[in-house]
């Protein structure tokens, strides 16, 4: 097994004992959260146990089911040993079926509402998020290199490097990348209880 396969597997490992640990600490079966998050039970036994690479859809879904966000999915159940979070420290995890790479940025366990990640987003990639954790949170997308198009709600939205689009966790979201060349952006989320 190589490197890079023994990496996606330990995330996937760490994906599925914290959905499990979510899970139970919300006091759901797992058919209740199967039916929460509208993902068969087959589906959520198999990631709980690390045997799935979960796309970002479905995590998205799994959240929705949970109450929670990607970025809460994501951070660490311990507190930060420390405030600083060096770039090799950080946290990352790519989508099997968009390969977009995203990176956990924030220090996490510091109890802060506000939450950074940075996207490399592929050529022609599309993701879409048709139900967003509704939590009283926000998030703003900065795009830092590349062109990204993205629908949020009704609306539609190209940004160009250096632009910044707030919105809501209420409405779905789509992002695309229209180019044939990857674009970074970072996303800077805030919450009153979970960072997405």
């Amino acid at each position: 097994m190589g490197t890079t396969e023994t990496v996606a597997n330990d995330i996937d490992q760490r994906l599925g004992a914290r959905i499990r640990d979510l899970r139970i600490a919300r006091g759901l079966t797992l058919d209740g959260l199967a039916d929460a998050a509208g993902v068969s039970r087959a589906m959520l036994s198999r990631i709980e146990r690390g045997e799935s690479s979960p796309t970002a859809q479905l995590l998205n879904k799994v959240c929705d089911g949970l109450g929670t966000t990607l970025s809460a999915l994501f951070a660490e159940p311990t507190p930060a040993a420390s405030p600083l979070s060096r770039r090799g420290d950080q946290q990352t995890w790519r989508d099997p079926a968009t390969r977009y790479l995203r990176r956990s940025v924030s220090p996490s366990g510091t109890g802060s509402p506000v939450d950074i990640v940075e996207i490399e987003f592929p050529a022609g990639a599309r993701v879409a998020f048709d139900r967003q954790c509704s939590n009283n949170g926000d998030q703003q997308v900065w795009v830092l290199d590349g062109s990204l198009q993205m629908h949020v709600g009704n609306q539609q939205y190209r940004l160009e490097p250096g632009d910044c689009l707030a919105m809501r966790y209420d409405q779905p979201i789509v992002f695309h990348n229209p180019t044939r060349r990857t674009v970074r952006y970072a996303v800077v989320t805030r919450s009153g209880t979970t960072v997405r």
